[in-house]
C-alpha cells in the first residue's frame, strides 16, 4: 500500500474529518521551524516537506475541494505542548525557511489572526501544538487536526473507517463518564504493581477521527477516548489516585511512587531513575497525572511506527504534566518556565515498552459494578455492543 496520499485521498480525507460548512472557504496547514536551539533532523525536515507537498495537491484540487489552502511556519516552540509563539509566516507559494533564524521579522502575522480567518487547520509538526490548539478552538472557533510527529508510515491509519473507530471510541468514552475510578494491574521484571485512578468528577473524551464541531481539536490519526484523574482540586475532597506506576525508559523500568494523583518518588535505582527524580524534583507539575486514554486503532491491524502519535492510539497509556487542554487543573503556569511544559504520554505496548505489560484494567461504575477492559495487554470488552 501506498505511503503517500494523492491529492483526491487528501479532499476526501478533509471532507470525511471537518466536514466543510457552507460559507467557509478556506483552510491553514501549519508546520514548526528548527531553529539555533532546537536543531533540525531529517525526520522534521521530511515532515515539513510533506506539508508542502500537501498544500500543494490541494491547491490543485480547489475545485473538488471548495477551500483555499495556505502553508504557515512558525518557530518551534521548545517543547511538546507549551504555548504558541505570537506570530507565524505565510509560505512564499508553498516554500517556507529551513530554519526560524531566516524568518523576516517584518512579515509576520499575528497567530491569532491566522486562527480568526481560517476555521479549519491541519498542524503537522516536530513538537505537539495539541494543547494550545484545545485551547485556543475554543476561543476562535476553529477545528484543528494536529499531527505532531507524523511520518508516511502513519499514511495508513489515515485510510481507516473512522465511523466505525468513533463509534467504538464513544462507547469507551460513555463508560469512562460512568466510572468513579480504574484499576491497573502491570507486570515487570517479574514484580506486579498496582494503580487506582480517581475519575470522579470529570468528563472523558472521544478523539475518533472526526472534528465536525467548530471549536474542537484532536490529533490524526486518531482512536482514543481520554480523561483526566480527579486532581484534587475541590476543598474537602482528595483525590483518591494512588499506587506504583512502571514506565520503561531507555530499557530501564522506572517506578513512580503516585500519591494523590502525583508522581512523588522514584522508588527505583539507575541512570534513568535518577534523571526522572531530578525532573520530578525540579518540575512537580511533571509529576501530576494528566490523562488515562484507551486507543483502539490495535483493533483495526495498525502497527506502531515508534512515534507516540500513532502509537498511543495502539492501547492503553498514561500521561504526565499538563491537563488543562483536557478539562484538568495544570496549566502553563504551573511549570518554571515556557520550555518546562509538557504532557508526556507513557504508552503501554511491547513495541515501546516490552518489559511491562498491563495485566489487568477494569473501571469500577457507580453502581458498584466494574467493566472490564483488558487483560494481557488486550482489549476483552466486547464492542460489538
Amino acid at each position: 500500500m501506498s505511503e503517500s496520499l494523492s491529492g483526491v485521498e487528501l479532499v476526501q480525507l478533509v471532507q470525511r474529518v471537518f466536514q466543510p460548512r457552507e460559507g467557509e472557504s478556506a483552510m491553514a496547514i501549519l508546520t514548526d521551524l528548527p531553529d539555533a536551539e532546537v536543531p533540525d533532523r531529517p525526520q522534521w525536515r521530511a515532515r515539513r516537506e510533506l506539508a508542502a507537498a500537501w498544500t500543494a495537491e490541494l491547491r490543485r484540487e480547489r475545485e473538488a475541494l471548495g477551500l483555499e489552502v495556505e502553508l504557515f511556519g512558525y518557530r518551534n516552540v521548545r517543547r511538546n505542548n507549551a504555548d504558541l509563539p505570537e506570530r507565524a509566516w505565510a509560505a512564499t507559494r508553498t516554500q517556507l525557511p529551513e530554519s526560524a533564524e531566516d524568518l523576516d521579522t517584518e512579515m509576520g502575522l499575528r497567530l491569532s489572526d491566522v486562527f480568526s480567518a481560517f476555521p479549519i487547520l491541519i498542524a503537522v509538526t516536530e513538537l505537539s501544538a495539541t494543547a494550545p490548539l484545545k485551547l485556543a478552538a475554543k476561543t476562535y472557533g476553529f477545528r484543528a487536526a494536529t499531527m505532531p510527529g507524523f511520518s508516511p508510515a502513519m499514511v495508513p491509519a489515515l485510510r481507516l473507517d473512522y465511523t466505525e473507530i468513533d463509534r467504538r471510541v464513544r462507547l469507551l468514552k460513555e463508560l469512562l463518564d460512568e466510572a468513579r475510578g480504574a484499576r491497573l494491574v502491570f507486570a515487570a521484571g517479574g514484580e506486579t504493581y498496582e494503580l487506582t485512578l480517581d475519575l470522579r468528577h470529570r468528563s472523558a473524551h472521544a478523539s475518533g477521527g472526526l472534528l465536525p464541531e467548530p471549536g474542537t481539536a484532536g490529533n490524526l490519526p486518531s482512536g482514543e477516548a481520554y480523561i483526566v484523574p480527579y486532581e484534587g482540586e475541590i476543598e474537602g475532597d482528595r483525590t483518591t489516585t494512588a499506587g506504583i506506576l512502571p514506565v520503561e525508559l531507555e530499557g530501564e523500568v522506572v517506578l513512580y511512587r503516585i500519591e494523590q494523583n502525583r508522581a512523588v518518588a522514584i522508588v527505583t535505582e539507575g541512570p534513568v531513575s535518577r534523571r526522572e527524580a531530578e525532573h520530578l524534583a525540579t518540575e512537580p507539575a511533571y509529576g501530576n497525572l494528566a490523562e488515562l486514554g484507551l486507543g483502539v486503532l490495535s483493533e483495526f491491524g495498525i502497527e506502531p511506527t515508534g512515534e507516540v502519535l500513532l502509537d498511543e492510539k495502539l492501547g492503553l497509556h498514561v500521561a504526565f504534566g499538563r491537563s488543562d487542554h483536557f478539562g484538568g487543573q495544570v496549566g502553563a503556569d504551573d511549570f518554571s518556565r515556557p520550555e518546562a511544559v509538557v504532557h508526556q504520554d507513557r504508552v503501554y505496548i511491547r513495541h515501546l515498552q516490552p518489559g511491562v505489560v498491563v495485566t489487568l484494567a477494569d473501571l469500577q461504575m457507580e453502581d458498584g459494578s466494574t467493566v472490564r477492559l483488558m487483560r494481557d495487554g488486550a482489549y476483552v470488552l466486547d464492542f460489538s455492543k
